[in-house]
């Protein structure tokens, strides 16, 4: 389940922050697209010689090099792409999940923290926050980051499912199926089981 959690977590980052917003039409970004993440690096060594600060080039190149579980050179770019443009809510939100993914919570809250905090950030900013609190035990903490998520964006199945699974943990039950009902109205992969494994 935890696995399945990270798997979707990815994916949503990826649809939101994929190419910095922008259509892919770089080599780079090509070779992204269809997973040749090598390449895609290659070709993104190429643009940065021309332009070593390009924020979204540097963003980009973190990713292919996160996707290929280097993670040491993906905070590099990461990084070095904050320093350039530090409002940058999708560079902060890769950060907290790259660290998340490391263990590193208390730095995943931190960026997640520094992304909530931008004016129009997604839903997704406070969901990465409520996952960093939960992971550091701070169950109030989380469950307000959880509620603020599903604030912004009504239709976050995985935040109420996640809202369910820590309310079940404190044993709120009646609480936490009605946020299982509702990740299952929005088909959230994992709320049918969860719905009759606790409610039922």
């Amino acid at each position: 389940m935890k696995k399945l959690n990270q798997a979707l977590v990815c994916c949503a980052l990826v649809g939101l922050l994929s190419a910095c917003g922008q259509p892919d039409t770089s080599p780079g970004d090509q070779f992204f697209a269809k997973g040749q993440y090598e390449q895609a690096i290659e070709a993104y060594n190429q643009k940065l010689k021309f332009d070593p600060n390009d924020v979204r080039v540097l963003y980009n190149r973190g990713r292919a090099y996160e996707e290929m579980k280097q993670y040491a050179e993906a905070q590099a770019d990461f990084e070095q792409a904050l320093t350039l443009d530090p409002n940058n809510f999708q560079v902060l939100l890769s950060l907290a999940n790259l660290n998340h993914k490391q263990k590193k919570y208390t730095n995943a809250l931190l960026y997640a923290n520094k992304a909530a905090e931008i004016p129009g950030a997604p839903a997704m900013a406070s969901f990465m926050k409520a996952r960093a609190q939960h992971q550091l035990g701070d169950t109030k903490e989380a469950l307000k980051s959880y509620g603020q998520a599903i604030q912004i964006d009504k239709e976050f199945g995985q935040a109420y499912y996640n809202r369910g699974l820590l309310k079940i943990a404190t044993g709120r039950i009646g609480s936490a199926c009605e946020d299982f009902q509702l990740a299952l109205a929005l088909e959230y992969p994992g709320s049918q089981e969860a719905y009759d494994k606790y409610c039922k």
